[in-house]
C-alpha cells in the first residue's frame, strides 16, 4: 500500500511540473514571436514633442486628482498626452495646447497661475517671501555675532571700598580660624 501511494504521489508531482513547464514556455514562445514581429523603429517610449512636452508640464491631470497630467497614469491620461503630442507634431504651439485642454476639460487644469491681474500676486509673493526671510536671518545672525556693548563701570565710593575690604578681611579671618 504505501509504495502505491508514493507512486501517485510521484505521479501528481510529475503531472504538476509537466503543466508549468508547459506554461512557462508558452508566453515565453508567444512573447519571443511578438519581439519578432515589432518593427525596428519602436526601440522603447517615444519622446513627445518639445511644444507638447511644455503643455503637459503646465497642466493637471483631468482623470487623476492631485497629479500633474505628466504622472497621472490613467490610460485616458496617457491618450490625452498622446493627442497633445500628435496637434503639437502638426504645428500647434504649447499655448494653443494648453488653451485647448482648458476648453476641454475647464480652467481648473492649469497647474500654472497667469502672470496677469490678482493671479500676478502667485508669482510676486513667493520669491518676496523667500528674500524677506533670507534678510531677516541674515540680520538676526549680524545680531547674534556682534558683541554686547556693556555699560562704564560705576565708580566706586570709599565708604563702599571700605566696607568690601572689611568683609574681605571678616571671609579671610573665617577662613583662618579651625574647625
Amino acid at each position: 500500500m504505501r509504495v502505491r501511494s508514493s507512486a501517485v504521489k510521484v505521479s501528481i508531482f510529475a503531472a504538476f511540473a509537466l503543466a508549468g513547464a508547459l506554461l512557462l514556455a508558452v508566453p515565453s514562445a508567444a512573447g519571443a514571436q511578438a519581439q519578432h514581429e515589432r518593427p525596428p523603429a519602436d526601440k522603447g517610449p517615444h519622446e513627445p514633442h518639445p511644444e507638447a512636452r511644455a503643455a503637459i508640464d503646465r497642466l493637471k491631470s483631468p482623470y487623476c486628482p492631485g497629479f500633474m497630467l505628466e504622472v497621472c497614469p490613467s490610460p485616458q491620461a496617457a491618450a490625452l498626452r498622446d493627442s497633445l503630442d500628435m496637434l503639437a507634431r502638426q504645428g500647434v504651439s504649447t499655448d494653443s495646447l494648453v488653451a485647448w485642454v482648458l476648453a476641454n476639460h475647464g480652467d481648473t487644469l492649469n497647474a500654472l497661475p497667469p502672470a496677469r491681474g490678482r493671479d500676478l500676486v502667485a508669482w510676486i509673493v513667493p520669491p518676496l517671501a523667500v528674500l524677506l526671510g533670507v534678510a531677516a536671518v541674515v540680520i538676526v545672525l549680524r545680531r547674534i555675532r556682534r558683541p554686547r556693548e556693556l555699560p562704564p563701570p560705576e565708580e566706586v565710593s570709599e565708604a563702599e571700598r571700605q566696607r568690601l575690604e572689611e568683609a574681605l578681611r571678616e571671609l579671610e579671618a573665617e577662613e583662618e580660624t579651625p574647625l
